[in-house]
């Protein structure tokens, strides 16, 4: 996986985590779940970069 991909991974999941936080804070259960499935996007797209890695040895 390379550093680039690795990452923007990490910044998104940590910027899920961060509106999700919002979301509780504010009430707001839209808000919430956006950062939830922000969150979960990132930990799929990671998931399937170190498929790729695997494979790629």
């Amino acid at each position: 996986m390379s550093a680039t991909d690795k990452a923007r991974n990490k910044v998104d999941n940590l910027a899920g985590k961060a509106k999700e936080a919002v979301g509780n804070m504010t009430g707001d259960p839209r808000t919430r779940d956006e950062g939830r499935g922000r969150q979960a996007k990132a930990n799929f797209k990671d998931a399937g970069e170190k498929i790729k890695d695997a494979f790629k040895k």
